[in-house]
């Protein structure tokens, strides 16, 4: 699988914003762009091309895919024929399995939700599924196989977070019954990082 290696922070300082790639670290005092005033240079104009490239590198590192993947999923919100492209974009990006564990919770990264779900740890309406790209729908149920109920990372995370609930509306998990299960799909409002997705938009349709 081709993975992004550069270091997670320089990622953050690169895009001048949090992209929380690191988990805990990111809502700490360690976090280098919470400790550190990153400004661009003002006599450096950006050209057109230049902030929608930025946009575009931000989101593909937000949610931790790779350029060829991601044109993919441009393509397919595209030929979706109600709304937004650039909005359908983040729906397809918000409801990829990796992504769904994060929000439930699970995972204290997206990077650490991307191990679980490869090393077979999450399965999906009871078949264990190890694809991060997976996309959930309505009313399936996510839950976790032996060799996640074995995982002691896995455990403990569902463990500090038991007695609350997800923070995405769109998904419930149970912390109790380390089960939970997929309310509705994703829209753009559930999003909470401030992305100006028509600037992709209008990157790929130059």
């Amino acid at each position: 699988m081709a993975r992004n290696y550069e270091e997670k922070c320089k990622l953050c300082r690169r895009e001048g914003d949090k992209l929380f790639l690191k988990g805990d670290r990111c809502y700490s005092d360690k976090c280098p762009v919470a400790k550190k005033k990153f400004i661009k240079n003002r006599s450096m104009k950006i050209s057109e091309y230049g902030i929608q490239l930025r946009e575009k590198q931000k989101i593909k590192r937000y949610y931790g895919v790779l350029e060829r993947q991601f044109r993919v999923y441009f393509e397919r919100a595209l030929h979706i024929r109600e709304g937004l492209t650039g909005e359908n974009l983040l729906t397809l990006l918000e409801s990829r399995l990796d992504n769904t564990i994060y929000r439930m919770k699970l995972a204290k990264s997206r990077n650490q939700a991307r191990q679980f779900v490869l090393h077979g740890m999450i399965a999906v309406n009871g078949k264990k599924v190890n694809i991060p790209s997976y996309q959930v729908n309505v009313n399936d149920i996510i839950s976790l196989t032996i060799q996640g109920e074995r995982n002691k990372s896995l455990i403990e995370n569902i463990e500090q977070n038991q007695g609350t609930k997800p923070d995405a509306e769109w998904l419930y998990f149970d912390y109790d019954k380390k089960e939970g299960n997929i309310i509705r799909i994703p829209t753009r409002a559930d999003v909470p990082q401030n992305f100006r997705e028509q600037l992709v938009v209008e990157l790929y349709s130059k």
